[in-house]
């Protein structure tokens, strides 16, 4: 991944878009720079002051994909995060959002508390800064309805077919609900429809973009198989196998060197007496603390190697995806590319078609001299 700089960090922020493919790529890019967690969220804030209000939205799709997938790595983000919250989200209702951008963030919300990201005090504190808005009477009267959906879908998430999994978009509802902006807004403003057709919700979010509703399929909903590892824990695990018990050949040598009888019933037959019965006992409780230490340590070893099979699995999807970025974006700077050497021919050629002005012929060589202004001065006196 590319070195963090915060002029580097604020470029990706103004070039982030709604898609799926724009918020995972910058959410890996964060979490994969966690150490610098403190400089990323106050220029998210910042950022955040500078951006239109449809676009505050998709910054806090952002952030919550990065306060959820980065809880495994730490809680760097999380505390970060739970800082500014509140500043972002009086932000948001100061700037005049529209009712199904506020739905959208409750239901951000709701999801927080459920899955115990903030405790509920804090949830609350968020909330009551989001709801609390200056509304005329006719914008309290549509801000009752989407309530009342936030219930229905309360009770909706207890069916089989239940609503995104991190609060990112809205349920499927009928074709009508999405053939056009003017259906989507009347879903929006509280239509219960039932579904048509039951199938798994996706995590889909309406938005305006340059005046125009558009549908997006958004990644915080998705939970990754698991966090890849950094490169120097993934050597540090290698590199602690390397010392595993399968790889002790002392302690295997002692096992295969354990008196036979210790393993043979047919021992017991040829012991003559008490004290020869008593060696024999501690040679066997012997080789038992030899084989259950070491068959402790197997099975520990094989844990471990689990563990890194997991491990190595998530570091080559990671490697998997960045692979697939950065052959897109090959892919559109070989397209760059091919059009800018395409207009240096087209400059080149203009340039050969111009004419050579040391070529052309002297058109003043056989003219007399212009008469200077003291010639004209004096025709004119005589």
């Amino acid at each position: 991944m590319s070195s963090f700089t915060e002029s580097g960090l604020v470029k990706k922020l103004s070039e982030l878009n709604p898609s799926q493919q724009s918020i995972q790529t910058l959410s890996l890019w964060l979490i994969h720079h966690r150490k610098h967690h403190s400089i990323i969220v106050k220029t998210w804030l910042k950022e955040l002051h500078r951006v239109s209000s449809s676009k505050k939205l998709t910054f806090m799709y952002l952030a919550n994909d990065v306060i959820q997938n980065s809880k495994k790595k730490g809680p760097e983000f999380g505390k970060e995060y739970e800082n500014v919250l509140l500043k972002a989200f009086k932000l948001i209702a100061g700037s005049g959002p529209e009712e199904k951008t506020i739905h959208s963030l409750n239901r951000i919300l709701n999801i927080w508390g459920e899955r115990g990201v903030y405790d509920e005090p804090r949830i609350k504190e968020y909330s009551a800064a989001l709801n609390q808005r200056e509304k005329s009477p006719a914008a309290t009267a549509t801000a009752a309805t989407p309530s009342k959906k936030n219930g229905e879908e309360k009770r909706e998430k207890r069916k089989p077919e239940g609503g995104d999994s991190n609060g990112h978009g809205h349920k499927k509802k009928s074709k009508s609900s999405s053939s056009s902006s003017s259906s989507s807004a009347t879903a929006n403003s509280g239509s219960s429809a039932a579904p048509v057709e039951k199938k798994p919700a996706k995590s889909e979010v309406t938005i305006e973009v340059n005046g125009k509703v558009e549908t997006h399929v958004t990644l915080s909903p998705h939970q990754p198989d698991g966090d890849p590892p950094e490169p120097e824990e993934l050597i540090r695990v290698i590199q602690e196998l390397e010392n595993s018990a399968s790889s002790d050949a002392a302690v295997r040598e002692r096992i295969a060197n354990l008196p036979p009888e210790v393993s043979e019933l047919s021992a017991l037959a040829k012991l003559e007496d008490k004290e020869a019965a008593m060696r024999l006992a501690v040679k066997v409780n012997d080789a038992i603390k030899i084989l259950n230490d070491y068959n402790a340590r197997l099975a520990s070893e094989m844990d471990d190697r689990k563990k890194l099979t997991t491990m190595l699995k998530d570091f080559q999807r990671e490697q998997q995806e960045l692979l697939a970025q950065a052959e897109q974006r090959l892919e559109e700077y070989t397209s760059k590319l091919s059009k800018i050497k395409e207009v240096q021919r087209e400059v080149r050629n203009h340039m050969n078609n111009l004419p050579d002005l040391t070529a052309l012929p002297d058109v003043t060589g056989g003219l007399a001299p212009l008469p200077s202004a003291g010639d004209l001065f004096n025709i004119h006196h005589h």
